[in-house]
């Protein structure tokens, strides 16, 4: 999936290891590993950068200091049938808070929402081809959010609350999970900058897995799964998180969750030696239990005016 520049955000070049972004009227050169070995194809737009992010041992640096040129009031909006507004940070880490190549991934939860919307509750099959109801008298079952009128979405590593919202926006009631109170602290301000202070969103710093855990204790259920989920990490309590181990138990304890009804799951993946097809395989495996409905896989991209791809990650999605 490509996602294009917009009047806010706009992938303005990149090789040598580094890409430059425009985020609203700011300029940003940072590091960018799927950049090696790429020429830059406009080498004298990098003179316009208001700051480069430099790598040293650990944390790295902006320079100039971030005070010289961030402004007071940062952020950018992205349109995803409905407009959402996440505000942005030079942080040290070199992010600023927002992956604009989910874009793509925020316009297709949107629509699955609406879609998932519009079938009854407790009324989903699990066709590869789409939501559709089938034959099944409903039961009833707990809420997460304490509401029955909305799609139940359950976000995990959710980071600064781009799926949330867009899932949000479009009428779903949001489970968003992350393991930083720092985090989730800044995807609360991004849900009051874009409205959506009001709408049912729970927030929970946890770590992933052992909130899954309780989730299905409870006998709490939900229409959808997102997630993220980073290579190495750890919970609030320094619960250790590794993908290659961790992340199949998980899918399961998602598969779990949402037997009932399922309408959609998403998952995105940064992690080297991870490709399209195995992020697809760990997906059937883990929330169908086998790989006969093999969800729809690829790359993430951004592109720019030129229409150069800069690969960003890759995507599991069902239905497809």
């Amino acid at each position: 999936m490509t996602s294009a520049s917009s009047a806010k955000y706009e992938l303005l070049d990149f090789g040598d290891g580094r890409k430059l972004e425009r985020f609203g009227a700011v300029v940003v050169d940072r590091p960018c590993p799927a950049a090696e070995g790429a020429p830059k194809a406009r080498p004298e737009l990098w003179r316009d950068a208001a700051a480069q992010f430099e790598r040293r041992t650990g944390e790295g640096v902006w320079i100039p200091r971030r005070e010289k040129w961030m402004p007071d009031d940062w952020h950018v909006e992205f349109d995803v049938g409905a407009a959402i507004q996440l505000s942005l940070d030079a942080l040290p880490s070199g992010q600023v808070g927002v992956f604009p190549e989910q874009r793509a991934n925020w316009e297709w939860i949107a629509l699955q929402v609406e879609r998932a919307k519009a079938v009854p509750q407790n009324n989903f099959s699990q066709e590869e081809d789409g939501v559709r109801p089938v034959n099944k008298a409903p039961s009833p079952r707990p809420s997460p959010g304490g509401r029955g009128s909305a799609r139940r979405v359950l976000n995990l590593f959710a980071y600064t609350g781009g799926s949330t919202l867009a899932a949000a926006a479009a009428g779903a009631e949001v489970v968003h999970v992350d393991a930083a109170r720092s985090v989730v602290d800044r995807a609360r301000q991004n849900a009051a900058l874009s409205g959506l202070a009001e709408p049912p969103i729970r927030w929970i710093v946890e770590d992933a897995m052992k909130f899954c855990r309780r989730e299905v204790k409870r006998g709490n259920r939900y229409d959808a799964v997102i997630l993220d989920p980073p290579t190495y990490g750890h919970g609030p309590k320094g619960e250790p998180w590794k993908i290659s181990e961790h992340l199949l138990p998980l899918l399961q304890l998602c598969s779990e969750l949402t037997a009932e009804n399922r309408a959609f799951v998403l998952m995105t993946c940064h992690s080297p030696g991870i490709g399209p097809a195995e992020l697809s395989a760990y997906l059937s495996e883990g929330i169908f239990g086998h790989c006969d409905q093999p969800p729809k896989s690829g790359e993430l991209f951004l592109e720019t005016a030129g229409a150069r791809r800069l690969p960003s990650g890759i995507f599991a999605r069902w239905p497809a």
